[in-house]
């Protein structure tokens, strides 16, 4: 019977790696919360016709920092509530709705 020598450490478990995906922020009303749209292309089974479907996830943003609109890259991870199984990784793209915004503060800055 052989024991673990320093040179031979015992063999650690090595944990699989995890599914991101991307996806466009359909809600940010509740907080810490996120709805993501992801969506994908998939063949009719029969015809063969690429047909969109999607998936909602709700995922995890602990800084609440994504709003409607922002494509964001999202990663799974334990059960965090009864419908949370995905947390936010990063902002891709701010949405449309920042970019309107900033314009609008734009065009009152220069009125003035």
């Amino acid at each position: 019977m052989s024991q673990p020598s320093a040179a031979n450490p015992k063999p650690t478990s090595t944990r699989g790696s995890r599914k991101t995906e991307i996806g466009v922020v359909a809600s940010d009303k509740m907080n810490k919360t996120r709805r993501v749209v992801v969506e994908r292309l998939v063949p009719h089974p029969k015809y063969g016709k690429m047909m969109r479907r999607r998936t909602v996830c709700h995922t995890h943003d602990e800084a609440n920092a994504s709003h409607v609109g922002d494509t964001v890259e999202i990663m799974e991870t334990r059960p965090l509530s009864k419908l949370k199984r995905w947390r936010l990784v990063r902002i891709v793209r701010q949405g449309a709705q920042q970019a309107i915004a900033g314009e609008g503060e734009a065009a009152k800055t220069t009125e003035a």
